[in-house]
């Protein structure tokens, strides 16, 4: 249930709904409150709501949990930095790093904690008789409790706005024209803030607007002068030109598309790359541009724009998915080229990397396949056959001294060597029957028969164990299945003889009562067992079997009808008198 509440928390916080997520995750930790990656998806989520105070507090306790888990010092220093305690932060993130000194989210957030730091420290005094209200977590709080701005914070540009004015209140008047900026003052200032078409606003009672100019007779009017077209702000034609260059990137950016669906993919760079010269702040025009490159085969020049997109985007604080984006895409190139080095740890890795920053079913689907590619290249380095029949003997010699778990050991060896002998199965499979380790001498028995269906020894060596479990009708139909490749075969033959033997036994009841309950209870067990107690036919064969002797006279006829209650019988459920 506790695993259940997680994922419904993963994928609430995915979806960005912080507040769900936060429900499940609590619910979660009310089930298993020992549980630290818990506290440490709780604390992720109430930072994203910018409620540092309660983010502090769960990172704390993810520490405290796993002291040895570097995530838990990355959500550390992002509760302390949310709440301006540069050196708090600096010091959780160093923590962190001397785990985990390759962790690239504790570096990032580790520079960012310092660049606040040296900022801070550099501020210089603000006059603006409003810095107060911009000051600590509480703004974003009010923010996002009120309506009229809650949305504002899921624009980017609002966002950098507001940050730069909490860094140095001073900006204030820089912004004063966007209509986001006056609507979240007058939240913080808990003033009415009128629309953009009203001329007048509602300001503090300690500010006195001045009285009005006195209005002149008409007579005495000043006669009309021509207006001078009034000084653009610099600042204010800086915007402009700045949206101008980001609405053409959009554009060289749309083209691209178009370029690569239709395959042409010198065209498609060409635009991605107007487009990153246009505007640098959008780490989407990269990837993009990586994208094609991989398409091309330029394994490394793909793997250059990713590490340049991560590297942007960890400076602009972009969407962790645009992040874990560019280094699955990194980690597919380096699959690519893992075909030819034969080395695919660092692909491994980015698709590791790109998993923390998001949770992508495809990017772990591209993990699992590049682990078991490694596996594999793994296995036929090590592919010997001459070495794989050395270890066999050498198991064989300790078999023959009942030394079991030394030839256990190299069977083993020898199944590394040369995973598609069926022999070294079949002999391992005895071994583990002499240990008592009858379900992996199951395991194995059953992969010497899939290897090779006509070795009987196989055969043999499944009946036996089977037997040893008690479940003689499975063992019997594993030595009749054996017969089939070998008639004559004298091991078949005595295993069937047994297995009759103790069907029989079972049948005439003539078990112990000890033994017999343990039967029952095995069967009770058996999937195969509950599917024909389940049978709405079978119940009615069984209660004519009690009932109606004519009707039963019918049913053994029917080979499909006795061989279930053959397995009934013989697991100790029906007994034939």
């Amino acid at each position: 249930m506790a695993d259940e509440a997680k994922a419904k928390g993963n994928a609430a916080f995915s979806s960005s709904d912080f507040n769900t997520a936060i429900r499940h995750f609590s619910d979660a930790i009310a089930l298993s409150s020992e549980n630290h990656v818990l506290y440490s998806n709780r604390s992720a989520a109430y930072a994203s709501l910018h409620k540092y105070s309660e983010a502090l507090t769960d990172a704390k306790k993810t520490v405290e949990l796993k002291p040895d888990w570097s995530k838990g010092y990355s959500r550390l220093g992002a509760a302390h930095l949310g709440l301006a305690h540069y050196d708090d932060a600096i010091s959780a993130y160093k923590k962190g790093l001397e785990i985990d000194p390759n962790n690239e989210a504790l570096k990032s957030g580790l520079a960012d904690a310092q660049s606040a730091a040296s900022r801070s420290r550099a501020a210089p005094p603000t006059n603006n008789p409003f810095g107060d209200v911009f000051s600590g977590p509480e703004m974003w709080t009010r923010l996002t409790a009120d309506p009229s701005t809650r949305a504002y914070l899921q624009q980017p540009d609002f966002l950098r706005m507001m940050q730069d004015i909490q860094k140095n209140p001073n900006n204030l008047n820089q912004y004063l024209k966007d209509q986001r900026v006056m609507q979240a003052l007058g939240v913080l200032l808990n003033v009415k803030i009128s629309s953009p078409s009203s001329d007048n606003m509602d300001i503090p009672e300690s500010s006195q607007s001045p009285p009005p100019p006195e209005r002149k007779r008409a007579a005495e009017a000043e006669p009309a002068k021509e207006e001078k077209e009034p000084e653009k702000d610099p600042i204010e034609l800086k915007d402009k030109e700045a949206k101008e260059k980001k609405s053409q990137a959009l554009k060289e950016k749309e083209a691209g598309n178009a370029a690569y669906k239709k395959k042409d993919f010198e065209t498609a760079i060409q635009h991605y790359t107007k487009a990153m010269e246009l505007d640098d702040e959008d780490i989407s025009f990269v990837t993009n541009r990586a994208a094609v490159y991989l398409e091309m085969g330029k394994n490394e020049e793909c793997i250059k724009d990713c590490d340049k997109a991560v590297e942007r985007g960890r400076e602009l604080r972009a969407d962790y998915k645009m992040i874990a984006r560019a280094l699955t895409r990194k980690g597919t190139a380096l699959v690519k080229m893992a075909k030819c080095s034969k080395d695919y740890e660092p692909a491994i890795e980015a698709f590791q990397k790109a998993l923390t920053e998001h949770r992508n079913p495809e990017t772990l689907k591209k993990l699992n396949d590049a682990e078991k590619a490694k596996k594999e290249l793994e296995q036929q380095e090590y592919y010997d056959p001459t070495l794989a029949d050395e270890e066999r003997e050498k198991g064989n010699e300790f078999f023959k001294q009942q030394k079991y778990p030394e030839a256990v050991r190299h069977y083993t060896e020898a199944l590394r060597r040369n995973p598609k002998d069926p022999k070294v199965y079949s002999n391992r499979a005895a071994c583990y029957t002499k240990l008592g380790a009858l379900p992996e001498g199951l395991k194995d028995a059953e992969k010497c028969i899939e290897l090779d269906p006509f070795f009987c020894k196989g055969y043999t060596r499944k009946g036996a164990i089977q037997f040893f479990m008690k479940e003689y009708d499975k063992a019997l139909e594993t030595y009749q299945e054996g017969l089939k490749h070998d008639r004559n075969n004298q091991e078949l033959l005595d295993g069937i003889k047994r297995c009759v033997q103790q069907i029989n036994k079972a049948s005439r009841g003539d078990i112990s009562p000890d033994e017999l309950k343990e039967r029952q209870t095995k069967g009770m067990q058996d999937p195969e067992i509950q599917n024909i107690l389940q049978d709405p036919v079978m119940r009615q064969v069984l209660i004519d079997f009690q009932e109606n002797p004519k009707a039963a006279q019918e049913h053994t006829k029917n080979p499909m009808v006795m061989n279930k209650i053959q397995k009934l019988v013989s697991a100790g459920i029906v007994q034939m008198r």
